[in-house]
C-alpha cells in the first residue's frame, strides 16, 4: 500500500465508516477489514490522525483501528505481523509531536503508545522514555500536558507486567526517572498553589498536570521498588505526601464549590489517599516508619474538630481505610510467642499500641457511633416516602471500600474485634444511658439509641461474655417492640434487627415463643411452626378464589412460602401438586396466570430437589409448551419456561428420554438469539453434566453447527459463554469431546496466534487449548499440523509461537484452576528433545512458578506444601437451616472433579517428575543449561517448592 495515495484512500473510507447511513458504513467497514492485514495501511492511519485539519470523527475512527491492529499484528509471531521497518516508523511517528488539540483523541493516543511500549520498550524504543520526559519539560502548555498524559499510560501500562523480567525492567526505569518525576510534580504543585491562591485562571491547567504527574509517582512508587524504604527519594515523597494533603485540603476550603477546580482537587486529593493505601498494601514493611503519621492524619481529620468544613466523603472513606488497613495489617500482628516474629513485626505492633491509647480508642468508639452512625435526615425522609427501596439499599450498599456508611460499620467492627478489652466498657455505658423507652418527640434521642443499637449488633459476637443478652430482651428490648406510636417505628426496627444479630450468638430458647408473638404482632405472619396450617389456607383460598388476579396473588405468596421454608415442605404439597395440572389447564387463555404457575413450579422443583422426578408427566410437557418459539405462547412463558427447564435438569436424579427429547426446542432459541440466551448456555451445560455421552451423541452435530453461526455474530461475552460450554464438553468427554467439536477449535488456537485482545476471551481460550493439550495430545498434534497447513506454516513453529503468546497472556487467566491447568498442560509437553519446545523452557517454568504460588499452602507445622486443588474424594456437603442444600447437578460436578487431572494431580509432585524425565532424557549438562535460560529468582522460588516435598 503506498503510503501517499493510499493515505487519500483509507480517509475516503473512513470518512464512510463514519456515516450514519449503514448502506455506506457497512461497505466501508468490510474494506477496512481487509486493509488490516495490508503493509502500509497503519502509517496510513497516523497520517490521518495526526492531520489536526480532519474531521474529529474521522481521526477518532483512525485511531481505534490503530489501537486494535496493536493487540493483533504488533507481535513478531503474529500472522500478518507488521514489518520490523513500518513499526520502527510508525514508533517514530507516535512521537514526533505531542500536539493533539482534542482531549478524546490525545488520551486514545496516549493509550495507544501504552500498548507499543508493552510489547516494545525498552529493546525495541529505547528513545520512548528520554523523548517523553524530555517533551513534559517544554514550555507550550498543550505539548507539555500531552507528553504528561502519555508519560503517565506507559508509566501505567509498564508497571502492570507480572513476569519477574518484566518487572526488574520497571525497576530500572523507575530509578532511572524517580528523581526527574518528584521534581516535576513537586513543579507542577507549587505553580498550582501558587496560582489558585492568587486567583489565576490557569490554575485549573496546572492542577491537571499536578495530577498527572502524581500519578505517574504513584505507579512508581509502588511498583519500582523491591525495597522503597531503602530509597531515601522514594520517603522523602511519602512524607510529603501529608504536607501536600494538607495544603490541598486548605485549598479545597478556599475554592468555591462552583469553581471548575474543585472536582480536580478532590480528585487529586483521593489521589494522595490511594498512594499511601497502595504502598501499604504493597509495601507493609516499607510503610512502617509512616504508620504513626499516617494514623495520626486521618483520625485528625475524620474524629476531631479538624476536620470540619474541609473533609468530603470519599476522602474520610479513604482516611478510614488507612486505618483499618494498618489495624488489620497481618505483618503488624507479632505471633504468640513474640520471639518467633520479626523485628520489623514488633516496632509496627509498637507504634500501634503508642497510638490507640485509652483516650484515642474511647474518642474514636464515640465518634463513630454518635456521629457516623446516625441515619442522616436524607435517609429518614427516604425511609417515609420508600421503605422498601431504602431497605433494599441499606442492605445492598455499596462496596464498604467506597461507601460511607458500609466503610464506618467496618471499621468499627474492626477496631472493636482489635481493642475489644478497651472498647467493651465504653459501649456499654452508652448502652446504660439509654434505659428505657425513649420519648417519641425526641427525634435526636430516637436517632442516638437507633445508632447505638446498631454498633451492639454488629459487635455482637465480641460481647458474648459482656451482655447478658436474655434479661436485656426481658426488661426493655420487648418493651420497646410494643411500643405502637408511629415515630417508635425506627427503634422496632432496630430492636428486630439487634435481636436478628443476637439470637445466633446468646438467647435462649424458652424466650422464643415471647419473640414470635412480638414479631407476629409487628409483621401479621407465622413461623415455620404453623406451616402446615398457612399452607393448607393458603391451597383452600387457591381453590375458592374465582379471580385470576387474586389467583396470582395467593400463587406468589405460596411461592414465597416454598422458596423460604426449601426442603421442609415436602411433606405438605401433595395438594398442591394434585391440583396445579388443573389450574394449568383451566388458564389456558391466562398467559400471566400461567407464568405465576411457572414460578409455583420452579420453587417447588427446587423444595422437592430430585423427588422432583414424580412431577415429570406434568412438569415436562409445560417445559416443552413454554420453551417452543413456534407456540404463540411463548412470548408469555419462555423466560420462566426457561427457568424451570434449567431448575428441572439441575434437580434431575438421572435423564430420562422425554426430558432428553425436549432439547429439540434448544436449535430455534438459539436461533432466536434473545436476552435469555445465557440461560440456554446453562441449560446446555446442566445436560452436558447430567449426562454427557447421550447427549453428545444426539445433539452435539447440531449444537456445533448453532455454536459456529452464533460466533459469527454474537457479542464478547456470549463468545464466552459458547466456548465455556465447549470447555466443559472437554472436561467431562476430553477424548470424545474434541472430535465432535471439532469444527470450533481451530479458531480458537488461531485467536491464541492472533493475540484474541479480550482478556477474557483469551483465557477461554487457553482454557480449551490446555484441556486438549493435557488430555488429548495427539488430537492437538492434529489440530496444530491442520493449521500450519491452513497457514503454509511449519507446526513445530507454530506450536512454538502459542507457547510464547500463552506465556505472554498467563495474566488474563484469573482463575486458579485454569492457571493450574495452563502449567499441567504446558508441562505435559515434556520430557522433549524438540528444539522449539526447549526454546519455551524458560517460560514454562515462569508459568509452574506463578500456578505453584497460587495453589500451594503451607503447613506451619511439618513446613510441607500441600496442592490445595487436589481433592482425593466425595464429601456431603453439610448444609445449616438458612443454607440451600446442594442440588444433583453440584454433586456430579463434585464426583467429575475427582476425575479432573486440575483436582485430582498435584502440581508440585507433576513439576518434579517431568522435570526429572527431562533431566533423564537429555543429561545432566544440557539440562543445567536449560535451567539456566530461567531467572535466578525464579529457580530460587521453584527449588524451595520442590525441596519440600
Amino acid at each position: 500500500m503506498d503510503i501517499s495515495s493510499a493515505s487519500s484512500v483509507v480517509l475516503q473510507t473512513l470518512t464512510q465508516a463514519a456515516s450514519q447511513d449503514t448502506a455506506v458504513l457497512k461497505p466501508a467497514e468490510e474494506q477496512l477489514k481487509q486493509w488490516e492485514t495490508q503493509p502500509g495501511f497503519y502509517s496510513a492511519l497516523l497520517n490521518i490522525f495526526t492531520n489536526h485539519a480532519l474531521d474529529i470523527n474521522v481521526r477518532w475512527l483512525a485511531v481505534l483501528y490503530f489501537k486494535n491492529g496493536i493487540d493483533r499484528y504488533w507481535r513478531r509471531i503474529a500472522p500478518h505481523a507488521l514489518s520490523e521497518e513500518e513499526k520502527s516508523s510508525l514508533r517514530a511517528g507516535l512521537i514526533a509531536n505531542f500536539n493533539e488539540p482534542v482531549n478524546q483523541i490525545a488520551t486514545q493516543i496516549g493509550v495507544l503508545i501504552a500498548k507499543v511500549a508493552r510489547l516494545d520498550c525498552p529493546r525495541h524504543w529505547p528513545e520512548l522514555i528520554p523523548t517523553l520526559l524530555e517533551s513534559v519539560k517544554v514550555q507550550d502548555d498543550l505539548r507539555q500536558h500531552r507528553a504528561l498524559l502519555t508519560f503517565y499510560h506507559v508509566t501505567k501500562t509498564l508497571s502492570s507486567k507480572k513476569l519477574v523480567a518484566d518487572k526488574k525492567l520497571f525497576q530500572d526505569l523507575a530509578s532511572g526517572i524517580y528523581s526527574f518525576a518528584c521534581s516535576l510534580w513537586n513543579h507542577h504543585t507549587d505553580t498550582f498553589l501558587q496560582q489558585v491562591y492568587t486567583g489565576d485562571t490557569g490554575a485549573i491547567h496546572s492542577l491537571e498536570r499536578t495530577l498527572l504527574s502524581l500519578k505517574v509517582l504513584r505507579k512508581l512508587t509502588v511498583h519500582g521498588f523491591v525495597e522503597p524504604h531503602k530509597n531515601l527519594e522514594v520517603m522523602e515523597f511519602l512524607n510529603t505526601v501529608f504536607e501536600r494533603l494538607k495544603q490541598f485540603l486548605e485549598c479545597r476550603r478556599q475554592v468555591n464549590q462552583e469553581n471548575m477546580c474543585s472536582e480536580k482537587l478532590e480528585k487529586t486529593i483521593i489521589l494522595f489517599t490511594k498512594v499511601l493505601l497502595d504502598f501499604l498494601d504493597y509495601h507493609p514493611f516499607s510503610f512502617i516508619s509512616l504508620i504513626q503519621r499516617s494514623l495520626e492524619f486521618a483520625v485528625s481529620y475524620v474524629f476531631t474538630v479538624a476536620g470540619e468544613g474541609v473533609v468530603f466523603e470519599r476522602f474520610i472513606v479513604q482516611c478510614m481505610n488507612l486505618i483499618k488497613m494498618i489495624v488489620k495489617n497481618e505483618s503488624y500482628k507479632p505471633a504468640k510467642n513474640t520471639e518467633e516474629s520479626k523485628p520489623e513485626t514488633l516496632e509496627a505492633h509498637k507504634i500501634k499500641i503508642h497510638f490507640f491509647n485509652y483516650s484515642t480508642l474511647t474518642e474514636i468508639c464515640r465518634r463513630l457511633v454518635s456521629h457516623y452512625f446516625l441515619l442522616t435526615p436524607e435517609e429518614l425522609s427516604m425511609w417515609e416516602d420508600d421503605p422498601e427501596g431504602f431497605a433494599v439499599e441499606e442492605a445492598a450498599g455499596d462496596s464498604y471500600k467506597y461507601s460511607l456508611r458500609p466503610c464506618t460499620e467496618v471499621l468499627f467492627l474492626d477496631i472493636f474485634h482489635e481493642y475489644s478489652q478497651t472498647l467493651t466498657p465504653v459501649l456499654l455505658e452508652m448502652v446504660q444511658n439509654l434505659q428505657g423507652p425513649t420519648n417519641v418527640d425526641n427525634t435526636v434521642g430516637l436517632v442516638v439509641k437507633d445508632a447505638v443499637y446498631n454498633a451492639i449488633g454488629l459487635a455482637a459476637y465480641e460481647l458474648f461474655d459482656s451482655v447478658d443478652f436474655d434479661q436485656w430482651f426481658n426488661s426493655q428490648l420487648l418493651a420497646e417492640l410494643q411500643v405502637t406510636h408511629i415515630r417508635y417505628k425506627l427503634i422496632r426496627r432496630r430492636v428486630i434487627w439487634l435481636i436478628g444479630q443476637w439470637i445466633s450468638v446468646k438467647f435462649k430458647s424458652e424466650l422464643r415463643p415471647m419473640l414470635y408473638e412480638a414479631i407476629l404482632n409487628l409483621m401479621q405472619d407465622q413461623d415455620r411452626v404453623y406451616l402446615e396450617n398457612i399452607f393448607s389456607l393458603l391451597f383452600h383460598l387457591l381453590q375458592e378464589v374465582t379471580e385470576c388476579d387474586t389467583k396470582m396473588h395467593v400463587l406468589h405468596v405460596i411461592s414465597c412460602v416454598i422458596e423460604r421454608v426449601g426442603m421442609q415442605i415436602r411433606p405438605y404439597v401433595g395438594c398442591l401438586v394434585q391440583y396445579l395440572p388443573l389450574l394449568w389447564k383451566q388458564s389456558e387463555d391466562h398467559n400471566m396466570l400461567r407464568c405465576a404457575i411457572l414460578t409455583t413450579l420452579i420453587h417447588l422443583v427446587q423444595g422437592l430437589g430430585a423427588d422432583s422426578k414424580n412431577l415429570y408427566p406434568f412438569l415436562l410437557p409445560v417445559i416443552q409448551l413454554s420453551t417452543d418459539v413456534s407456540q404463540p405462547p411463548h412470548v408469555y412463558l419462555l423466560e420462566d419456561g426457561l427457568e424451570l427447564w434449567l431448575v428441572t435438569l439441575e434437580n434431575s436424579p438421572s435423564i430420562t428420554p422425554e426430558l432428553l427429547g425436549i432439547f429439540q426446542n434448544m436449535s430455534a432459541l438459539l436461533e432466536l438469539g434473545s436476552e435469555n440466551v445465557r440461560t440456554c448456555f446453562q441449560i446446555i451445560n446442566a445436560y452436558i453434566f447430567l449426562t454427557s455421552s447421550e447427549f453428545l451423541q444426539n445433539f452435539a452435530a447440531g449444537l456445533c453447527h448453532s455454536f459456529c453461526e452464533l460466533m459469527q455474530d454474537i457479542t464478547t461475552e456470549g463468545q464466552v459463554q459458547v466456548l465455556k460450554v465447549v470447555e466443559n464438553v472437554l472436561k467431562v468427554n476430553p477424548i470424545l469431546g474434541p472430535q465432535m467439536f471439532q469444527p470450533l477449535l481451530p479458531s480458537v488456537l488461531k485467536g491464541i496466534l492472533d493475540g484474541e485482545k479480550y482478556p477474557v476471551v483469551m483465557s477461554t481460550y487457553l482454557g480449551i487449548a490446555g484441556r486438549v493439550l493435557l488430555q488429548n495430545m495427539g488430537f492437538f498434534s492434529s489440530l496444530l499440523n491442520q493449521i500450519a497447513l491452513e497457514l503454509n506454516q511449519e507446526m513445530e513453529q507454530l506450536l512454538g509461537n502459542i507457547i510464547e503468546m500463552w506465556v505472554d497472556r498467563m495474566d488474563n487467566i484469573t482463575q486458579p484452576e485454569r492457571r493450574k491447568l495452563s502449567a499441567l498442560a504446558l508441562l505435559s509437553l515434556l520430557p522433549s528433545e524438540n528444539s522449539i519446545i526447549q526454546d519455551k523452557f524458560c517460560g514454562i517454568i515462569n508459568i509452574c512458578v506463578e500456578a505453584l504460588h497460587d495453589v500451594l499452602s503451607e503447613d506451619p507445622d511439618t513446613g510441607t506444601y500441600k496442592d490445595c486443588m487436589v481433592m482425593s474424594h466425595f464429601e456431603e456437603q453439610k448444609v445449616s437451616d438458612d443454607e440451600e442444600p446442594p442440588t444433583e447437578q453440584d454433586r456430579r460436578k463434585k464426583l467429575l472433579a475427582l476425575k479432573d487431572p486440575v483436582h485430582s494431580v498435584s502440581l508440585q509432585q507433576f513439576v518434579y517428575e517431568k522435570l526429572k524425565a527431562q533431566q533423564d532424557l537429555i543429561g545432566e549438562q544440557e539440562f543445567q543449561s536449560l535451567m539456566e535460560s530461567v531467572d535466578t529468582e525464579v529457580i530460587r522460588q521453584l527449588q524451595g517448592f520442590l525441596q519440600k516435598l
